[in-house]
């Protein structure tokens, strides 16, 4: 969906949900089962961010990991509920179409096809980064990896400030399976589970999750079937995985994901319904257009998206030390949402946006190890062709009188929650009209093909010191499309639109491209004073990708193309950092410096458009640190917090309205702590449970900011605890998600806010439920 100034920034210049009832990931192994490779925990997990199997100790960058195991004990369902527990990660998840995925206090949550992403989410090793198709559920996974900071050379270009990447649970040798089903308030229910079977050359793995919810935030509109919020989501999995020898492997994986959910609750504080003053935390009265099955494609509020992923991987050791790996990868996403922009009752900004596209990649690497050197090199080429369309519904009266108050002493609408402005079109036309319906649409489109090369070597002169050095050089091909559909207003015939600002491309579909090139270095070094502790350094560049910005004008009242170059934002990471691992007591400590040139954000104009422009030079200043201790084998302790000071640069005269501003969704202070309890009880049973708390202190939710759109520090309580038996072939869990029933904002400003009348986005309020787990 088009948040903030997004919507805006097109429309006029063209012119969490947390599903709490997954609360663990689909039926995990045992939770006192033996620890492997897969299962360890803090610094001695095993990752594969440096393209090798490394522990996270040995690895030179900044890393969260967490095993499939480790979400489970947290009850970690959704990629939103994971921004809890990894400091200087923060996850916005509006809509299942619009997530908004912040590292470091820099998001990166865009819908429009002509934009590229600064985070890189990668789902078992290929980019799903254009966020209309990024949204991934979290079922059946091996680990998760948050590695922080410019990662090019590792990641592709995407990943101008770090990425995530997902990794599903593989096929082993044998048979096992397991199925949850689980039932919570609001009528929450999940039915997931996994199948695996076959032998050391060919094995397969099937893993589904469905969890449905009633919306949490009622919805008076009689027109309206679902309460906004609702959820009904699908994901379904399957794995192959050939191994004909000890060289070779080879998988190949398939997912399905589906979302059918309720519409968003965008709310206006302004606009009153028949409950009062408008307010996030109470009823909702968000209509939508009576045209909404004709104008808009459904005449429901809500997300209808469907994405199809096919990988295949193949890795053969083909000489002693050597490696030769290929990734291939092929998304397809369609997905579309109508929602209520205006936040009320009144007919008066209701929207859709029906985004559709694909991506296909290919990767290959050679990489060689031996006690003195680890390199790697390869290719990388990634196609992508995306289209967003955006079509508006509003009736004429209605939006000339709630926009500029055009008949004195008549409200849009009233203190009763009436839509005094339903009037305005009989009163313009002295009784001869009382609706004219009025509707435009525009699309954007950008078709992105990127190609590249990348070289990393790592030297080892003695085994307590590695040096990296690794670069990625690309040329990539932006291409850009707009039209635009948008007639006269019959009440106001001397404007061209209805929204000031639109313009019509009369039929035309405008079309332009630019080509650019890249050089992508990074450098690291790790120092390991002993076995258990090591200090690391590293300095990269990031970059995200210029934008080939193209929408319409009028040039002497004849329309034309209005193209827009935005020019590449760039970003110098600097950090260091200490890792420790002693058994009982792991964790790490980071500094970083960040320093960005060229920082796109969305610039209002004088005459109300909104363009991305580059607001010149901005900085980061952080410090991250992790801590797990387990005294005994039944208890861990866990803590983490991250600091930020940054934000566009004081006194930029580049764009001065930004001067000094925080960056959008970013927190100066994060942290979360908790315990786990996981302990035999005797006769095959055993207890266990997590609880926590997590802080977050004030975000803005636009730039500029303003206290009026930001929410205050969130102290969150969740809990997860249950019991095991017959030698843990059955779990019977219970969850429980923001105990003290806090009222927070999700989102503010949104789409309304470009029209004087913000909206706000309420989070998830208490959630609680249980569980039930059989395993075979």
């Amino acid at each position: 969906m088009i948040t903030r100034m997004s919507l805006a920034a097109m429309l006029l210049a063209s012119a969490s949900t947390v599903d709490s009832i997954a609360q663990a990931q689909t039926a995990p192994e045992p939770q006192n089962a033996p620890a492997d490779a897969d299962d360890r925990g803090g610094n001695d997990i095993i990752v594969t961010a440096q393209k090798i199997e490394q522990r996270a100790q040995d690895v030179p960058i900044t890393i969260s990991a967490l095993s499939g195991k480790r979400l489970a004990e947290l009850g970690v369902s959704d990629l939103d509920e994971l921004s809890n527990y990894v400091p200087g990660l923060n996850i916005q998840e509006q809509s299942a179409n619009n997530p908004g995925i912040v590292i470091r206090g820099i998001t990166s949550d865009s819908g429009s096809s002509q934009q590229g992403p600064r985070v890189t989410l990668y789902y078992n090793g290929v980019d799903i980064s254009r966020s209309r198709g990024s949204y991934q559920a979290i079922y059946d996974l091996e680990r998760v990896e948050v590695i922080k900071g410019p990662q090019a050379t590792l990641f592709g270009t995407a990943s101008a400030v770090g990425a995530i990447s997902l990794t599903s649970a593989r096929p082993k040798p044998g048979f096992s399976g397991a199925l949850t089903g689980g039932y919570g308030n609001y009528d929450q229910t999940l039915v997931s589970g996994f199948v695996n079977a076959g032998s050391d050359v060919l094995a397969g793995r099937v893993a589904f999750e469905w969890k449905t919810r009633d919306g949490y935030v009622e919805n008076l509109s009689p027109r309206q079937n679902k309460e906004l919020y609702a959820q009904d989501q699908l994901g379904v999995r399957g794995s192959l995985r050939y191994t004909p020898s000890d060289a070779l492997t080879i998988d190949l994986i398939g997912t399905f994901d589906r979302q059918k959910n309720g519409g968003t609750p965008f709310v206006s504080r302004a606009l009153p319904t028949q409950d009062g003053p408008g307010n996030p935390f109470g009823r909702a009265n968000l209509g939508g257009s009576p045209l909404s099955a004709q104008v808009l494609g459904n005449d429901q509020l809500g997300l209808d998206r469907k994405v199809y992923d096919v990988n295949l991987t193949a890795s053969y050791d083909f000489h002693d030390g050597w490696n030769f790996t290929t990734v291939n990868g092929y998304r397809k996403f369609d997905s579309a949402e109508v929602f209520d922009a205006d936040g009320s009752a009144a007919w008066y900004l209701e929207f859709a946006e029906i985004a559709k596209g694909w991506q296909a990649s290919h990767e290959g690497r050679f990489s060689y190890s031996d006690p003195h050197w680890r390199a790697s090199f390869g290719w990388n080429a990634f196609v992508e062709d995306n289209i967003q369309r955006v079509p508006f519904s509003s009736e004429e009266g209605t939006f000339l009188q709630c926009a500029g108050r055009v008949i004195p002493n008549l409200p849009c609408i009233d203190t009763a929650g009436v839509v005094q402005a339903a009037n305005a079109t009989s009163q313009l036309t002295g009784g001869l009209a009382t609706q004219i319906p009025y509707s435009s649409v525009f699309e954007n489109g950008g078709r992105n093909d990127s190609y590249s090369v990348f070289a990393d070597t790592t030297w080892i002169p003695v085994p307590a010191l590695e040096l990296t050095a690794g670069v990625r050089v690309l040329i990539e091909q932006r291409k850009s499309t707009f039209f635009a559909r948008v007639p006269r207003p019959v009440l106001n015939p001397a404007a061209t639109s209805l929204v000031p600002g639109q313009v019509d491309t009369a039929g035309q579909t405008y079309t332009t491209q630019e080509s650019y090139a890249a050089v992508l270095p990074r450098f690291n070094a790790l120092y390991r004073f002993t076995p258990e502790i090591n200090v690391f350094a590293t300095v990269s560049k990031g970059r995200r990708s210029p934008v080939v910005q193209l929408n319409a004008a009028l040039a002497g009242g004849v329309p034309r193309a209005n193209r827009q170059l935005v020019p590449e934002e760039i970003v110098w990471n600097y950090e260091g950092g200490l890792k420790a691992d002693f058994g009982k007591v792991s964790g790490s400590v980071g500094v970083y410096y960040q320093k960005y040139d060229g920082f796109q954000v969305s610039v209002t104009q004088p005459n109300g458009t909104a363009i991305t422009q580059s607001a010149g030079s901005a900085g980061n200043l952080g410090v991250e640190a992790e801590l797990n201790v387990r005294p005994v084998r039944w208890l861990s302790v866990f803590g983490n917090f991250g600091y930020i000071k940054g934000g566009i640069d004081k006194n930029n005269s580049f764009a001065p309205t930004f001067s000094g501003a925080r960056f959008r969704l970013q927190p100066e202070w994060q942290a979360a702590a908790g315990f786990t309890v996981n302990a035999p009880i005797g006769g095959g049973m055993r207890v266990f449970a997590t609880p926590s708390v997590t802080y977050r202190s004030r975000i803005f939710f636009e730039l500029p900011n303003s206290a009026a759109l930001s929410q205050g520090p969130v102290t969150l309580v969740n809990a997860k605890a249950g019991i095991s038996f017959a030698e843990d072939r059955f779990e019977l869990a219970g969850f429980l998600r923001n105990a003290t029933n806090k009222d927070y904002l999700l989102d503010a400003g949104n789409t309304g806010g470009a029209f004087g009348i913000p909206t706000f986005i309420p989070a998830e309020p208490r959630f609680y439920g249980a569980q039930l787990t059989a395993r075979f």
